[in-house]
């Protein structure tokens, strides 16, 4: 189980919560004349690295309000949680665990048997 500590409620269980993707997405500049694959790229791709990511969460079964995180999706755990209107923390003030629980690395796909 993951607590989640809610920036407005406090400590609650993260099945009260949606995920929200990744945060700090900037809406590209001249949006109303860019063409459908670049809309369609800033709606549709986003970053999905193993280990420290910035994150926007909803409190969907509580107070409703959205929020910020750093976590590290290797070990599912939550550095910083911080508000919208908050300045977010620079990801290199927190440490990148070399190995996930299960003893992959913590880039590529973990097949040990690939020599390069």
């Amino acid at each position: 189980m993951l607590i989640i500590d809610c920036p407005y409620c406090g400590p609650r269980d993260q099945s009260e919560f949606s995920n929200g993707g990744e945060a700090h997405v900037k809406r590209p500049d001249g949006s109303a004349e860019i063409g459908d694959r670049e809309w369609g790229e800033y709606v549709f791709i986003r970053a999905n690295p193993k280990g420290i990511f910035y994150e926007r969460w909803v409190h969907s079964h509580g107070c409703r309000k959205w929020f910020n995180c750093v976590r590290d999706t290797s070990t599912d755990e939550i550095l910083k949680i911080y508000k919208i209107d908050e300045e977010r923390p620079k990801l290199d003030s927190f440490k990148n665990n070399v190995k996930t629980p299960s003893g992959e690395p913590n880039l590529g796909s973990g097949n040990f048997t690939v020599k390069k």
